[in-house]
């Protein structure tokens, strides 16, 4: 199965007052974590959607494995973004049978995270394949092809939340133990930091 890696690192951060995709974790800047991971497994390509501060955060994360994809709209929300990223994969691959949506904000994603969505999907024949923790579901999520569509017709800062809602008969889930931990506020950073 031909799969891609979207990861979204396109927003400002408001809440934080300045990029987290930049923010250091462990000597690597958040989004280069989530990067590394991905370039670990065998899906191709990834690609990094960039809005706010793009210059700054393409310029500080060049590899010739990553695309970068630039949002324009990324005020207009999450959906935005993932319609930029997966349109722009499908006219470079074509041949692209699902692909992973991350977030730059996961500090814990592993390579193993990205394989198990994989695993979980050949093994249940679901098109959809979501990370489960803190009781909810989310990112990274796998989609097949065949949800492709609903994709690129999001609006808003929704995200692809709202898909994993309308079929959840179509809808396997696998544990992300620590995926609930995500850096929107400097105590969520000092959290994060303390716990090295």
């Amino acid at each position: 199965m031909k799969t891609g890696i979207i990861i979204l690192a396109a927003g400002n951060s408001s809440r934080l007052g300045r990029p987290k995709q930049l923010l250091d974790y462990k000597g690597k800047t958040l989004l280069k974590t989530i990067i590394n991971e991905a370039l670990e497994t065998n899906c191709k390509p990834v690609i990094v959607v960039l809005g706010a501060y793009a210059k700054e955060i393409a310029g500080q994360h060049q590899h010739d494995q990553i695309n970068f994809v630039i949002n324009e709209s990324w005020k207009n929300g999450m959906a935005s973004s993932i319609v930029a990223g997966l349109s722009t994969l499908v006219k470079k691959n074509s041949e692209i049978e699902s692909i992973i949506i991350a977030i730059a904000d996961q500090p814990f994603i592993k390579m193993s995270n990205f394989n198990n969505l994989i695993e979980k999907q050949k093994e249940t024949g679901k098109n959809i394949i979501a990370s489960a923790y803190n009781e909810t579901i989310g990112t990274p999520v796998l989609f097949k092809k065949d949800y492709f569509e609903a994709l690129l017709s999001l609006k808003g800062s929704e995200g692809a939340k709202s898909i994993l809602k309308q079929y959840p008969q179509d809808l396997e889930t696998v544990a992300f133990e620590h995926g609930g931990i995500d850096i929107d506020t400097e105590t969520d950073y000092n959290n994060l930091i303390s716990q090295q």
